[in-house]
């Protein structure tokens, strides 16, 4: 049985899961920290929490990994389109802002980046065994 494929050392259901629960955490931590308690600073909470429940399921289905990591780099492309805008509004977006979309476009290309690899490792895994 061939290794399964790692990214910065971590398979991509852990990459995912980690990832996800960093930015649950992040948001949370956006939130109450602020002290404004703005619902808004809860984005990247939103952003992970699909992320998460994805890696777990990937991790603990691994007859739908394929589709299940399909739908994290949906998840991912969100995350760094969404996290782009900031580039938009620099000047007047608070500091904490600023951080959380540096942070959203940090997880979600780390994701996207590992998961192009993964599925282009799984095609030439494919094309050699055939």
């Amino acid at each position: 049985m061939d290794e399964e494929f790692t990214f910065l050392g971590l398979t991509m259901p852990k990459l995912a899961t980690y990832g996800g629960a960093l930015l649950v955490l992040w948001g949370i931590g956006a939130y109450f920290g602020s002290g404004q308690a703005s619902i808004t600073a809860m984005i990247p909470s939103f952003m992970g929490t699909p992320l998460l429940v994805l890696g777990i399921l990937s991790d603990r289905m691994p007859d739908m990994r394929h589709h299940l990591m399909h739908a994290a780099m949906v998840v991912a492309l969100v995350m760094v389109a969404g996290g782009a805008r900031i580039f938009s509004k620099l000047g007047e977006a608070s500091d904490l802002a600023i951080a959380s979309h540096i942070v959203l476009i940090i997880v979600g290309a780390t994701t996207m980046t590992g998961g192009i690899l993964s599925f282009r490792a799984a095609r030439l895994a494919r094309e050699a065994a055939e």
